[in-house]
């Protein structure tokens, strides 16, 4: 995957009553599986320079034709931003260190990179900014934006999926900068994780750490970042987290993020409409030695178009 009056006058977009529970698209099968994959080295470094023929595609363990291949090659981005303007960003500094993290992603924009911004706040999701390659009004709204009510996190999280299609580019990636903390989505960790399992975008959790900790019955504090979950979401989808405790180093965070991006192959496959529709693993076999692959974790839908091979390609695998 925000009603105060300082930012709800900032743009038109519909609200979604809090009651409103978003409907669950993962339970339906996907007409495409679309799986971004980033390959990194034994120091964590993207890699680079890989070509159809490294990969091997498994869903189930079993080999899949794919039928689209791309290598991003410092390919342009498309960035949906999605900005957590609740009340607990008003705390220990999160919502000023949201705001740097936006002026280093913008700051570091190559050209054809493009930009949209939402906010979540007390049960709606607006959007401030459609995409535009001027980072300038990104900051601009972000610069207004004042925390105010509760966070319903997961309910915001799962409308933006379809948003990164309106972007320009083939790379895209959801950038979520939250603490994570929910206090008023209508789904639960369970149903948020169910759909997750049907988004083909990669989420990039951005969080700022700060101040002491005062966490309650087993949770995390106002003050804190829920890592558990941020975690969660970025394997779920093949991003990646980011969670600094000094704003100094929100530009490497997002730098590395960037290089993540820029370095993003992209595999496709039209599922074989044979089969029930379920959830589906998804693993890739690299050819050759290599130190992490990060991608979507599966996909919800019919049985993939099996490549008639006796096995796997050897190699590193996720």
């Amino acid at each position: 995957m925000g009603a105060a009056v300082a930012w709800l006058a900032l743009a038109g977009a519909a609200q979604t009553p809090p009651s409103e529970a978003p409907k669950k698209t993962a339970a339906v099968s996907v007409g495409y599986v679309l799986v971004p994959v980033v390959v990194a080295d034994g120091k964590g470094r993207a890699v680079a320079g890989l070509a159809q023929k490294d990969f091997m595609l498994l869903v189930e363990g079993r080999p899949v034709s794919i039928d689209f291949f791309s290598a991003g090659d410092a390919a342009s981005v498309s960035f949906t931003i999605l900005l957590d303007g609740s009340g607990s960003m008003g705390l220990a500094g999160k919502m000023e260190g949201a705001r740097a993290a936006l002026e280093s992603l913008v700051g570091q924009a190559r050209p054809g990179d493009d930009f949209s911004l939402h906010v979540f706040a007390q049960g709606a999701v607006r959007e401030l900014v459609p995409f535009t390659t001027d980072g300038a009004r990104i900051l601009r709204a972000a610069a207004v934006v004042k925390p105010w009510g509760k966070t319903a996190f997961f309910d915001a999280l799962v409308k933006m999926p379809d948003k990164t299609l309106l972007g320009a580019n083939g790379s895209r990636a959801i950038i979520l900068l939250t603490d994570g903390l929910d206090n008023a989505s209508v789904l639960t960790r369970e149903s948020l994780t169910e759909l997750l399992q049907g988004v083909d975008v990669p989420v990039y959790p951005v969080g700022l750490r700060t101040g002491n900790a005062t966490p309650g019955a087993g949770g995390p504090g106002e003050r804190d970042v829920d890592l558990e979950l941020l975690n969660r979401i970025a394997f779920e989808t093949g991003g990646r987290l980011a969670v600094t405790d000094d704003p100094k180093d929100l530009q490497a965070a997002v730098g590395a993020i960037e290089k993540d991006l820029r370095a993003q192959y992209l595999l496709g496959f039209t599922p074989s409409g044979s089969g029930p529709v379920k959830y589906r693993d998804i693993s890739i076999a690299i050819g050759r030695r290599i130190g992490a692959i990060r991608t979507r974790s599966g996909y919800r839908g019919t049985e993939p178009p099996w490549q008639d091979v006796p096995a796997a390609k050897k190699g590193s695998r996720r």
